[in-house]
């Protein structure tokens, strides 16, 4: 028997429960409740307290259709995280946000790569979901990954964030397949004067933040500087030892942001940054042919913005949107060859190398030979042009139509992943029409038409949506959507290689720019695929959705739930590495589950809870795998699709708690959780006090802040170890 609980209008469907009964059971429950808010007495003065999350007002999103829209209205599940939530729980990097989001987990890939995915299917590059920061795309253009330990986003910019959750490219394309983040800065007149803030804790975490501005009549504008400083994890378990990891990073980022008000009909956002810094990685994570140093990872970012924005009337607007953006990785370290490995370069038969290691790497070499040492890299500089017009007409208040136009060209350049440069293309045609025909009922129909070069072809996203308004502050979504995700540069035409330069000593200076090539040096070669031409992922979503919001005397409870059952083709599993290439189109899988996401707001008070419940099926869906002896692998079947949902979490989710306490000072509380992830369980609890000063020309806040770890268990992976489950944080910041 399923036991609900429908008292507090959230559903925690019981580990014998099925996803049908639970939704079942959601829906009464749903149904119940605008007859329950109707029942609720409003305050008279409610409509006068004017202040955002304290009205009877829904709140808006932005992201979801590209369509300013209530939550009554948008077709599909938005999470908003407001930039003060952020400071107030006391979040030390950016990628932390999305444990607040249900559904959304965060880990680390590679020992030291964080990273974040909507219902896992996550790979080294998290390129299934759409990241913007101002509307500009920040993931890096060939390889599609994100970067979150340089992203030039400091917390105190931050104004909010929106998470669209599912299927989200008929707004944004390709990269939106299951989601998209949506970065919203502080506008540079909110944040005229200056400010300094500085953070110090565990492991040597260092954070400065520091910011100067001016608003005037025709100008605003802001220069923001943030240094970030990281030792990461602590260690590496070596039998009984403990072996130090050297994993953390030292980024440094400008940022300057502005808008030019021309007149009220035409005004111009200018924004510009530059990060720069180190990565470290750690020789026995990162190096390959017996790396003698570690291939720390240099980096120089750039991007240029400008959007240039025009208003007709009331009722029509658009904007121009240009940007360039520039990545650039330097990564480079010395090895060191035995002979016997130089003897193999000889031959010409490179496959010793990894698969007779006991020839050309033996474990007590002959007496008397010389190494061979040289330097090689895996430098790599990409880019992205993109261009973008949007047009918004607002036909009336129950009519509005967004359209508008894509260019983009991502430009590759790469000795060791592509042996030269190249480039991709793409174009896109979106749009999304809003229709109330009567009150109780609003439809939203758009979609994305989009041609890449990777593919050679052209393919259509589209969705349609159904919100029926059961009250004023009610409604309920019916969502159909599809999506589809075409290969990258690195996966669909990579040339991969290292080039050994200064090779010393003179006896092996023939070897100086010796090319050693992946097809030379495969693990297993009855597993690899590369140059196998990879066709576009495909994913069906359907939701059913609900937002209510229950407005009180003084405050407001919001509560939003998803039932989500989507069905995900031809998806990319495999591994991508110098020593065995093997994605491929190989993969199915179905999922289903329920989301709920609930905050009740008080002045002074905030209490937020969210949870996400994953059920998921994989099969694979490839060719045969067959060993070297010609046999059907089962394994390595199961061991792709295994890969490919290695971050799908069954249960996740968050509960936050703010309070505002006597003497000036604010209390926050977090606890995280991701249940069988990976076969573990991640959790911590966060807690944050903070004193603030408010004088007639300055403010300033002083804050503790303590990080506890409940488990000691790594997450993803063995080198993810840290010394004490406790960390600590203290930061002191002052605005004029």
């Amino acid at each position: 028997m399923c036991v609900t609980n429908l008292k507090d209008h959230m559903l925690l469907p019981s580990a014998r429960c099925s996803t049908s009964s639970a939704a079942t059971a959601l829906l009464v429950s749903l149904l119940l409740s605008p007859a329950l808010a109707a029942a609720q007495p409003l305050s008279d003065d409610s409509e006068e307290i004017g202040f955002y999350g304290f009205s009877d007002e829904i709140p808006e999103v932005l992201t979801t259709t590209r369509l300013r829209q209530p939550k009554t209205r948008v077709p599909g599940t938005t999470t908003v995280i407001d930039g003060e939530m952020i400071r107030d729980l006391g979040i030390m990097s950016l990628v932390e946000v999305f444990r607040l989001v249900p559904g959304m987990v965060v880990a680390e890939v590679g020992s030291n790569t964080p990273v974040t995915t909507y219902h896992g299917t996550v790979h080294y590059e998290q390129r299934r979901m759409q990241v913007l920061v101002d509307g500009r795309t920040a993931h890096r253009a060939t390889l599609s990954d994100m970067d979150w330990q340089t992203m030039p986003v400091p917390m105190e910019i931050i104004e909010r964030i929106e998470v669209s959750r599912g299927p989200n490219s008929a707004a944004y394309g390709m990269n939106a397949f299951l989601g998209t983040i949506n970065i919203i800065t502080r506008n540079p007149a909110d944040t005229a004067g200056a400010e300094v803030r500085v953070v110090r804790g565990s492991r040597n975490y260092i954070r400065t933040f520091a910011s100067v501005g001016n608003a005037s009549e025709g100008y605003d504008w802001r220069l923001a500087y943030e240094k970030r400083k990281f030792g990461g994890f602590d260690y590496v378990p070596d039998g009984d030892e403990r072996v130090p990891f050297h994993d953390g990073h030292n980024i440094n980022s400008f940022n300057y942001s502005s808008r030019l008000k021309v007149n009220s009909g035409f005004n111009a956002d200018i924004r510009v940054g530059v990060v720069d810094g180190l990565n470290e990685q750690d020789t026995d994570r990162s190096g390959e042919f017996g790396a003698t140093g570690h291939p720390d990872i240099d980096l120089r970012d750039y991007y240029l913005q400008t959007q240039l924005n025009f208003t007709t009337s009331e009722k029509h607007f658009f904007h121009i949107q240009a940007s360039f953006s520039n990545y650039n990785r330097r990564q480079s370290w010395s090895i060191e060859l035995p002979e016997t490995a130089v003897d193999c370069l000889a031959n010409g038969d490179l496959l010793y190398l990894k698969a007779n290691r006991g020839l050309c790497f033996p474990e007590n070499p002959p007496p008397g030979g010389i190494p061979l040492t040289a330097d090689i890299n895996s430098d790599a500089e990409d880019s992205r042009l993109e261009l973008e017009l949007q047009d918004t007409l607002l036909f009336n208040d129950d009519l509005k139509l967004v359209t508008g136009l894509g260019f983009r060209k991502d430009t590759y350049r790469s000795e060791t992943f592509f042996n030269g440069r190249g480039n991709i293309y793409q174009s896109r045609v979106f749009g999304n029409l809003e229709y109330t025909p009567i009150s109780w009922l609003t439809v939203n129909g758009g979609g994305n038409w989009e041609r890449t070069t990777t593919t050679d072809e052209g393919y259509f996203s589209p969705r349609v949506a159904a919100n029926f308004t059961l009250s004023n502050n009610h409604a309920l979504r019916f969502v159909y959507s599809k999506a589809v995700r075409t290969p990258d540069g690195f996966e669909q035409s990579p040339d991969y290689g290292y080039t050994l330069r200064n090779v010393e000593p003179a006896k092996h200076a023939e070897y100086e720019g010796y090319r050693v090539n992946s097809t030379d040096v495969w693990k297993h070669t009855s597993y690899v695929t590369l140059g196998k031409t990879l066709k576009e992922e495909t994913i069906t979503s359907r939701e059913i959705s609900y937002f209510g919001l229950f407005p009180m005397d003084v405050g407001h409870l919001s509560l939003e739930v998803r039932l989500f059952k989507d069905r995900l083709r031809d998806m990319v599993s495999g591994v991508i590495q110098f020593k065995d290439w093997t994605i491929d189109n190989n993969v199915g899988l179905d999922q289903e589950g329920v989301e709920i996401e609930a905050t009740l707001e008080f002045p002074g008070t905030t209490l937020r809870a969210s949870y996400g419940y994953l059920d998921q099926d994989g099969w694979y869906t490839g060719p045969v795998i067959r060993d070297e002896n010609g046999n059907l692998d089962s394994n390595r079947q199961q061991y792709t699709v295994d890969l490919l949902g290695r971050m799908s979490a069954r249960h996740s989710g968050s509960l936050a708690f703010i309070q505002d306490l006597p003497f000036g000072i604010r209390g926050s509380t977090a606890y995280y959780w991701a249940d069988k992830f990976r076969n573990s369980r991640f959790e911590r609890i966060d807690f944050r006090l903070a004193k603030r000063i408010y004088q007639p020309r300055y403010s300033a806040e002083l804050a503790l802040t303590m990080q506890h770890y409940i488990n000691e268990e790594p997450d993803m992976s063995r080198a993810n170890n840290i010394a004490d489950q406790n960390q600590l944080f203290v930061e002191a910041g002052i605005r004029f």
